[in-house]
């Protein structure tokens, strides 16, 4: 079996951390201060575990990069580069700045020339980093409930850890869409802009994205 491990304690990583425990995995969700996961480990049983930023690189055989996207690198040296070298890890985060969004758009501290993954793959060449789970609701991660399967757009310069990880959206309910290296972050990225305008504007936080191919 296959275990977990997710850099982060908040929404998103538990969100997903719940998807692995449903999906029989194990997990370890981890944070500098492991007591605040005590109730997500008691409610997520003998398969739910927690522990440090390092903890989680060492155990987990695929990794979730689960935290903020201003504080991603500084995180990854917290928890040791070399505990994740030539592992998969799935890049959650977004480059969203520190202003208030304007008419509803996010602000990103990245331009359209390089994204935040970019920026980390070229900062931790060993690390295979896939971008996933960046442009949908925590809500809608693990089994989404619409009446067609939605599309999740990834990237990643590793084919077999992309290969990895698109069994997992599959897995969790998602069609699968890949768009090649990491250059294709730039892309990706902004996606969330567009998912969460709707929702800045008018209070609409249920959808997702669907690619329709003729």
């Amino acid at each position: 079996m296959k275990k977990i491990g997710i850099i982060g304690s908040g929404i998103v990583a538990q969100a997903l951390g719940n998807g692995f425990l449903k999906h029989n995995y194990e997990v370890m969700l981890s944070s500098r201060d492991v007591s605040k996961l005590s109730a997500w480990k008691e409610k997520g049983g003998a398969k739910a575990h927690t522990g440090s930023f390092e903890d989680a690189a060492k155990y987990g055989s695929i990794i979730v990069l689960a935290v903020k996207g201003s504080v991603a690198a500084n995180v990854i040296d917290e928890a040791g580069p070399q505990n994740l070298q030539w592992k998969t890890v799935i890049d959650t985060t977004n480059p969203i700045a520190g202003g208030p969004p304007e008419n509803g758009v996010l602000r990103y501290f990245t331009n359209l020339d390089e994204s935040l993954m970019e920026q980390l793959q070229l900062r931790f060449p060993e690390i295979h980093f896939v971008k996933a789970f960046n442009s949908v609701g925590n809500a809608f991660m693990v089994d989404p409930p619409f009446p067609e399967k939605p599309t999740m757009f990834t990237c990643g310069n590793n084919d077999a850890s992309k290969k990895q990880v698109h069994d997992i959206l599959e897995q969790f309910g998602w069609e699968v869409a890949d768009m090649g290296k990491a250059t294709g972050a730039r892309a990706i990225e902004p996606l969330c802009m567009l998912w969460c305008i709707p929702g800045m504007l008018r209070g609409e936080w249920s959808h997702a994205f669907k690619l329709v191919k003729a």
